[in-house]
């Protein structure tokens, strides 16, 4: 079963025996053993039983708490795992340490080089389009990225590179209903934007829990700045897989049409977009279905799910951050 997601306002989550059901307008909506449960993602407005919370706390199952249109609000967390030897090497290596300039280094090529992967393969698949100019210039952002010795100067190179991907995002829409000219948030105020960040709202949810299941503390990162509040390290480890998953089911979304512009909405006064019930289904069941597909980890050279990935990448850098292996390496796909 993977996640589940509620959509459904006003909806009750309980438990009866070691199942858990959800009801709303005295019907119900799904009942499914708790054993094949993974998460709970609640977008919107529900009520969750007492009773669920603390099944879910007992078997460490996260539940996050979205709005209706995907903008994170926060999550119930079971007690921090044992394993007091990965969070005190996460600590040992804050700063401008080498090690923390290793992990940085690793996350910002893992991101630009899947960006810089993704713009290639559309190109080959569409000789026509003209992305030379942004694939060269992310090019040029990864490769200082090796001689590169400070954070800042790395958290610029990402943000170089980043813009240059997002400056050709419009050419790789093929359904002219659907238009991207930047990338805005907090609100996303066209339908392209309202996915990313929905996509970006239920990826982290995904990642931090696998941040949690390894041991390390969520709140400190590297390449993202402490902020209170902020699952930075979570934010750091989701960023090479921004284009792997998100990217990849908002863009297959639009461009086969399994999305269509009657399935967005807009607040009037605002201008916030969000998807309808119907689309926010297929959006998360897209969402899904990309999670658990399949492909051929390069480095376990085995094949896993990218729900997989999430861990197997956090325990890579649990390793590395506790010397039992020389680096980092991101999960990079051509």
């Amino acid at each position: 079963m993977g996640t589940i997601y509620i959509t459904q306002e006003d909806a009750f989550v309980g438990k009866t025996d070691e199942r858990l059901n959800i009801k709303a307008n005295k019907q119900q909506l799904l009942d499914v053993p708790m054993i094949k449960v993974d998460g709970v993602v609640i977008l919107g407005r529900a009520t969750v039983s007492p009773a669920v919370v603390n099944e879910l706390l007992e078997r460490h199952i996260p539940l996050s708490f979205l709005t209706g249109t995907g903008r994170y609000l926060g999550r119930l967390e079971p007690e921090m795992t044992k394993n007091i030897f990965v969070r005190k090497a996460q600590w040992l290596a804050a700063g401008e340490s080498s090690q923390a300039i290793h992990v940085v280094r690793g996350f910002v090529r893992g991101k630009l080089k899947n960006y810089r992967n993704l713009l290639m393969r559309r190109r080959r698949e569409c000789p026509d389009l003209d992305l030379d100019s942004s694939i060269t210039k992310l090019e040029q952002a990864i490769a200082p990225i090796e001689t590169t010795s400070t954070i800042n100067s790395l958290r610029g190179l990402e943000g170089a590179g980043s813009a240059a991907y997002f400056g050709c995002f419009d050419r790789l829409l093929k359904e002219t209903n659907f238009q991207f000219k930047t990338r805005n948030r907090r609100p996303p105020t066209d339908p392209v934007n309202a996915l990313l960040s929905l996509g970006y709202s239920l990826l982290r949810h995904d990642v931090q829990s696998a941040v949690n299941i390894v041991g390390f503390d969520p709140y400190l990162g590297y390449l993202h700045v402490e902020r209170y509040g902020r699952p930075s390290l979570a934010l750091d480890l989701m960023e090479e897989f921004r284009p792997l998953v998100v990217d990849a089911v908002v863009l297959s979304a639009l461009n086969q049409g399994k999305l269509m512009p009657n399935d967005f909405i807009a607040e009037p006064l605002s201008n916030a977009v969000s998807l309808t019930p119907d689309g926010l289904k297929i959006f998360l069941r897209l969402y899904e279905q990309k999670k658990q597909s399949k492909f051929k980890h390069p480095v376990l050279q085995r094949q896993c799910t990218y729900q997989e990935s999430f861990e197997i990448q956090a325990r890579l850098l649990a390793k590395y951050l506790m010397g039992e292996t020389d680096k980092y390496p991101p999960l990079i796909l051509k």
